[in-house]
């Protein structure tokens, strides 16, 4: 008989609560090392003392030491612009070295790490109260807080005590928390507060208060490495080799200056600036210009939130190629919407909503948002277009406006009541015409040399001209596109794609421009304008909190620099 075979056991099954808890720690240790690659990340972007510097600084401003950078933005520019910029150099070292008895190349390019950062606090940061019968010593009204990076210490400590400042100033030391402080009083105004931090880092500030709270952010502090949403915001936008980083804090910079205004600010104002949170920016270097990249993003728990739809997408392949400004964007409803919403804390205001809504109504008898924007919920665009060979002298440039409707009949309608109170109220000549075999209405009054025309670019593309015959440019495409030009191309290349519009300005053929009452721009503005080929700007909303806008300025060659003055 053969012999039973032995059945093999059975594995057991382990507890269902040990196989939940191993499931548990398995996705919970992932999201550990998840966050904590993450925020290693984030720290790796921000700026040199991020972690010395308080939460409430009004801007951080972090620039880079490397001297070939510098000389290489000095090299752009034309002479009168050049000068400029090396006067600016010049006072920024007499401010915070040379007036201390310091000179860069002795005294810190020997130890210097390879960025700098400066944080400007609120004024109550460094207002000191004298004591009973003490004069009123003067408050610094823009605490200062710099943090300077050490590379090498035996370095930074032998160039110090060998340097003619440190030795001839009257220096006391005390000590706030277990940090060594030195101090020197330059005047009553001025003073000078040094701290290091570890042998890796120098404090350096303007008053005795600023470096405190510097001391007090390293020691337990809220910091602005803690600042909600600035880790993140500085990944989107890092850049290698950048010669300056910057960060405004908008809710505190808005309640500083509320604070110090002569005119009371409204608090629906203040109410609407406390939803953001932060915007920064970085600056490179190209062979031809200066990119930006930055980002503003809302406070996490803000009720106002972005629109993160991106939908602009063929302007640029509507304009001509000889355009010379536009300014675009994916939803012209939605735009004036946010901007309506955002005026009484927005610091650019093209125009008043309310006095553009009563103008609209008191000439054309229309309202703005139910008769004009209703319809206009696509792409849209504003340009200035050079006037065709052969237009008067007087009619240089044509404003263009093009936007893309969401329903032509309602277009159609509002259209056709401006044509007639063009012709009735005003007395403007309203006939129809054909270019290039399409169908125009022209609005002309001679005795003011004003053209208007106003037509259909494909079925859903309303657009208006005003000033110089350009209609030909655009109709019924043109033969060379602002897309393919090549100073548009460089000047709004961006990884952001899609993106929410453009802004685009050939400065150079501008600035060119004679008898255009839009452009007078003042001497002193036209000095720094001469030195700019062109500027390029691409928007995008990178989710319903923040919104990204990569920036290049095109920046003219000049002569090499001289030693500066």
């Amino acid at each position: 008989m053969n012999a039973q075979t032995k059945s093999k056991p059975e594995k057991q099954k382990p507890p269902l609560p040990l196989t939940l808890g191993a499931a548990a720690a398995l996705v919970g240790g992932g999201a550990i090392a998840f966050w904590a690659l993450t925020r290693q990340q984030q720290l790796s972007v921000m700026p040199i003392g991020a972690n010395a510097i308080p939460q409430d600084a009004l801007m951080v401003v972090s620039v880079s030491t490397d001297a070939g950078k510098w000389q290489q933005l000095r090299e752009f520019g034309t002479p009168r612009s050049q000068a400029a910029f090396d006067q600016n150099l010049a006072q920024a070292r007499d401010r915070f070295l040379k007036n201390r008895g310091l000179e860069y190349e002795r005294d810190i390019q020997p130890w210097i790490g390879k960025e700098v950062t400066m944080a400007f606090l609120p004024p109550q940061a460094g207002v000191s109260v004298p004591a009973p019968g003490q004069p009123a010593v003067p408050p610094n009204p823009q605490p200062t807080v710099m943090v300077v990076p050490i590379a090498d210490a035996l370095k930074a400590k032998e160039t110090l005590e060998k340097s003619s400042a440190t030795q001839g100033a009257k220096w006391t030391e005390r000590d706030y928390k277990g940090v060594k402080v030195r101090e020197t009083q330059e005047s009553p105004a001025q003073s000078t507060s040094i701290a290091i931090l570890d042998t890796t880092q120098v404090l350096v500030a303007n008053n005795p208060s600023a470096i405190e709270r510097a001391i007090d952010t390293v020691k337990d502090g809220k910091s602005l490495a803690q600042t909600p949403g600035y880790g993140d915001a500085l990944t989107q936008i890092k850049a290698e080799n950048a010669i300056a980083r910057f960060y405004v804090n908008i809710p505190a910079a808005a309640n500083t200056s509320a604070e110090n205004s002569n005119r009371p600010v409204p608090p629906q104002t203040l109410a609407q600036l406390q939803q953001n949170q932060g915007l920064a920016a970085t600056a490179t270097l190209a062979n031809d210009g200066i990119q930006f990249k930055s980002i503003s993003w809302l406070k996490p728990d803000s009720q106002r939130k972005f629109n993160p739809s991106n939908t602009a997408k063929t302007i640029p392949t509507r304009l001509p190629s000889e355009t010379l400004m536009m300014a675009s964007g994916g939803n012209l409803q939605q735009f004036w919407q946010d901007y309506t919403q955002g005026i009484s804390s927005n610091p650019i205001q093209f125009v008043n909503p309310e006095a553009l809504q009563q103008g609209i109504r008191t000439t054309v008898g229309l309202d703005l948002e139910k008769d004009l924007l209703n319809w206009m919920q696509g792409e849209y665009s504003l340009a200035l277009l050079p006037a065709p060979q052969g237009a008067p002298a007087t009619l240089p440039a044509s404003l263009v406006f093009m936007v893309k409707t969401n329903d032509r009949r309602a277009a159609e309608s509002t259209l056709k009541k401006l044509d007639e109170v063009m012709a009735s109220k005003y007395a403007f000549k309203v006939e129809e015409a054909k270019i290039e075999g399409q169908s125009v209405v022209n609005w002309s009054l001679s005795a003011a040399s004003v053209n208007i025309t106003r037509g259909w670019l494909d079925s859903d593309v309303v657009f208006l001209t005003l000033g110089a015959p350009v209609a030909g440019s655009i109709l019924p495409k043109p033969t060379q596109t602002l897309a393919e030009n090549e100073l548009f191309r460089k000047s709004t290349q961006s990884e952001m794609n899609p993106n929410n519009g453009h802004f685009f300005v050939d400065m150079d053929r501008v600035l060119k421009l004679q008898n255009f009452p839009l452009l007078q721009i003042p001497a002193t503005n036209r000095a720094v304008l001469e030195a700019i080929n062109t500027i390029g700007v691409t928007a995008a909303m990178t989710s319903d909190r923040s919104a990204r806008f990569d920036v290049f300025v095109g920046l003219k060659k000049g002569d090499k620099p001289r030693a500066l003055p």
